[in-house]
């Protein structure tokens, strides 16, 4: 029962990274701290990945759920 859960949970992500291939997240910076005067800068950091990856990981959770039921039978 343990094998197929992580099965379904490795095609689950793998179904997510293939529909989202990346995501954004800003931080902010000081720039500028002079007295009353503070200049703050919003850098935003891109973090993208291969579809590719996404595929592999649906296959490799389609394979441990497919060996999970030989197993049981």
């Amino acid at each position: 029962m343990k094998s197929r859960t992580i099965g379904i949970a490795l095609a689950i992500i793998g179904i997510l990274m293939i529909v989202y291939t990346g995501f954004n997240y800003v931080t902010t910076e000081k720039v500028v701290d002079i007295g009353p005067v503070h200049l703050n800068v919003e850098k935003n950091h891109p973090v993208q990945w291969s579809p590719i990856i996404g595929v592999v990981l649906l296959i490799g959770g389609i394979i441990v759920i497919a060996t999970d039921k030989k197993k049981g039978a």
